[in-house]
């Protein structure tokens, strides 16, 4: 096996945040949505530039995956894959961020919506319908193979949707529940040893989205296993589900700790000594969508769009954009896809 497919899934298996700016949303043109239906058969399907779909059902392995241990470690993960893939592929460097916010949608249930900020790259809508789980559905950023000059469009789409299915950076599945993962600026990492099956940090959200039906599920399911950041990077996950719990999941000193929040961006959310630790600009966006949270109790798919919208990076002038914004009804069971911060143009799964 080449060391470049460990760095293959040291970058797939990587963790998020988001970084962004306050801002008042402006929709100057009207609203257009495209419908997408489920994909027949495994085949990707491009949406627009930098954006695409693919569908995988049947048998992914990852229950195998967990019944032989689970992963310690990127190289685990990679050598796994190897062995369903028998392709050899490498990746270079990178890091990437989100912000994510929980509100009770007006019409019933609940809305989750989050920002993936990144520089400009391709992101692949993953639709999964396991033989054993649930339905869901997920996003991934393929630039973590296509960045070292290897085009994940050259391998089959068979083998496109299994790598994407060990690399998903939020999602929902078919019971309500939706996860994201964020990054945390923290020189401390996650590496617990307990002598529990392990799970990378990638790994953990397909874990959640196959297995989990509510936020106590999702709980009690991450702690079976030891935790093991992706890339040394310290992140902690946002859980929701549609009976309006939403909750944090954080790792400190390697020890799991929870906190009730509608609003997680990247700093420490849960109480005690690493309260607050994060970007100065993690907190200007928390405080934004809070506000928001504050003036409305309840909103609907398009005021999510907008809270999104608000703390969306063209209200910076930096060099990341909002590669895209995704609003999860928990209740209908629909996910709405916005691309590079075009709020009045969605796909809606």
């Amino acid at each position: 096996m080449k060391k470049g497919f460990v760095c293959l899934l040291g970058m797939l298996l990587c963790l998020t945040g988001c970084q962004a700016a306050p801002g008042q949303p402006t929709m100057e043109q009207p609203a257009s949505s495209q419908t997408i239906a489920s994909t027949p058969g495994i085949k990707v399907t491009q949406l627009e530039d930098g954006l695409s779909t693919i569908r995988f059902e049947g048998d992914s392995g990852f229950d195998t995956f967990l019944e032989q241990g689970g992963a310690a470690s990127d190289w685990e993960v990679a050598q796994y894959l190897t062995a369903l893939v028998k392709e050899n592929i490498s990746l270079g460097d990178l890091l990437f961020g989100c912000s994510t916010i929980s509100v009770a949608n007006k019409t019933g249930g609940y809305l989750f919506g989050r920002n993936f900020d990144w520089e400009p790259c391709n992101a692949m809508i993953v639709q999964s319908a396991p033989e054993n789980g649930y339905k869901s559905i997920s996003t991934v950023n393929t630039d973590f193979i296509t960045m070292s000059g290897v085009d994940l469009s050259q391998l089959p789409d068979k083998y496109q949707a299994l790598i994407c299915l060990y690399a998903p950076l939020d999602g929902m599945n078919e019971k309500g529940l939706v996860v994201s993962v964020n990054m945390i600026q923290d020189s401390a990492t996650i590496d617990q040893n307990t002598g529990k099956p392990g799970l990378t940090t990638t790994t953990a959200i397909r874990l959640l989205l196959d297995k989990a039906a509510t936020v106590d599920e999702a709980l009690g399911l991450l702690e079976q296993y030891d935790m093991h950041a992706s890339m040394g990077y310290m992140m902690h996950l946002a859980i929701a589900d549609n009976t309006g719990r939403s909750v944090v999941v954080e790792y400190i000193n390697n020890e799991m700790a929870v906190a009730e929040t509608p609003v997680v961006t990247n700093f420490y959310l849960v109480e005690g000594v690493k309260n607050g630790i994060g970007t100065a600009q993690s907190h200007e966006r928390y405080d934004i969508l809070m506000d928001a949270l504050a003036v409305r109790d309840t909103m609907t798919t398009d005021e999510v769009r907008d809270a999104l919208d608000s703390v969306s990076k063209d209200n910076f002038n930096e060099f990341e954009s909002t590669e895209w914004s995704v609003v999860f009804d928990l209740g209908n069971l629909t996910a709405r896809y916005y691309h590079r911060e075009n709020y009045a143009k969605n796909y809606t799964f």
